[in-house]
């Protein structure tokens, strides 16, 4: 699929929202009370050419840098330009120039709503994110929502990313994903494209593509499968099916290729702005206030050396290892069974 395909279905087929033809690009009602109230900040015509299909809105974003690739009309970067605050900066990546003219028509507007403008915008394909200017290495977090399905080279994208973010920087991105890899007549589909599904990766590729990109250990955050809602769509999607899921990519030297265990754990202080009594990294790493909670490796760096170490306390070192960590698997051949039939032995 070319650029100017999706170009014409994001710039000149969908006006809106209600234009779409499927569910794949809207975000589930369920959102927390924060982000409901950047919302509502945010000019209607903005909210209305709103295509993501998740929530890209990380905690402990005070300050930062962040980058919101494919930014569309700029729902996703006023609301995150509320949540950085006067002392931080989103900047936003699109090429739609349709799209482009809603997010920068109604910066001023966005900017007297707020008290401050810290926000701004440019033209370009984020495969190409070395030829817009950007300094690398400046970002603290880069979001992406409903939008690397529908990049032409998605490695390129992760490439981009990885060398524009600060070490301990972060990728939070919502994406879709299919249960297999797509056939190519269906990838050609420009409707099916345009609603981010034919451009979708399958779920293991990405993953081989982040680690290939730098990003060892990547972690699901929420997922939710996709329901197409449309009988002449679903037809020419089967027998695929597809997952709109959110997942976190950091940037860490140093990260291991299995959860090892060192004897880490870590408390979390309940510090982080709308997270009092629990931090939640990912879909199976939700630490409680005040708790002790053994961590691995990985997650401890995660923890450690990012915009999180000071709301953590933090116990042990890296000075003795204890193999992998209890319950994260691994093809150990101590964890099978030692009774072998003789019928089975060579």
């Amino acid at each position: 699929m070319k650029h100017e395909n999706v170009q014409d279905y994001y710039g000149k087929v969908l006006q809106g929202s209600d234009d779409l033809q499927t569910n794949a690009c809207c975000t589930p009602d369920a959102m927390p009370d924060y982000v409901k109230a950047a919302l509502s900040a945010i000019h209607d015509e903005v909210l209305t050419r709103y295509y993501g299909c998740g929530l890209v809105m990380p905690l402990a974003l005070e300050g930062a840098r962040v980058l919101d690739l494919g930014c569309g009309a700029g729902r996703d970067v006023y609301a995150l330009a509320q949540l950085v605050g006067p002392k931080g900066r989103v900047v936003g990546v699109d090429m739609t120039p349709e799209q482009l003219d809603v997010a920068r028509r109604h910066q001023a507007w966005h900017a007297e709503q707020f008290g401050y403008e810290n926000v701004e915008f440019h033209q370009g394909f984020i495969e190409q994110l070395d030829q817009l200017g950007l300094e690398p290495g400046s970002f603290d977090v880069i979001v992406s929502n409903c939008v690397v399905n529908l990049s032409t080279d998605k490695l390129a994208v992760l490439r981009g990313a990885y060398h524009l973010l600060k070490p301990g920087g972060e990728m939070y991105f919502s994406d879709v994903y299919a249960d297999r890899r797509v056939p190519q007549a269906m990838a050609e589909d420009e409707v099916l494209y345009g609603e981010c599904l034919s451009g979708a990766l399958y779920w293991n590729d990405f993953l081989t593509l982040a680690k290939r990109a730098g990003f060892d250990d990547p972690r699901l955050v929420t997922h939710r499968p996709l329901t197409i809602e449309n009988p002449t769509l679903e037809a020419r999607i089967a027998p695929l099916s597809f997952t709109s899921a959110t997942y976190r990519l950091f940037k860490l030297d140093g990260l291991e290729t299995a959860c090892e265990d060192y004897g880490q754990a870590v408390i979390y202080n309940g510090t982080i702005p709308h997270a009092p009594h629990a931090f939640e990294l990912d879909d199976h790493h939700v630490m409680q206030t005040g708790k002790v909670f053994p961590v691995c490796g990985n997650t401890w760096k995660m923890l450690a050396d990012t915009r999180f170490a000071p709301h953590f306390r933090f116990i042990g070192d890296f000075s003795t290892h204890y193999g992998i960590f209890e319950g994260c698997g691994g093809e150990s051949p101590f964890e099978r069974e030692t009774g072998v039939s003789a019928a089975s032995c060579c």
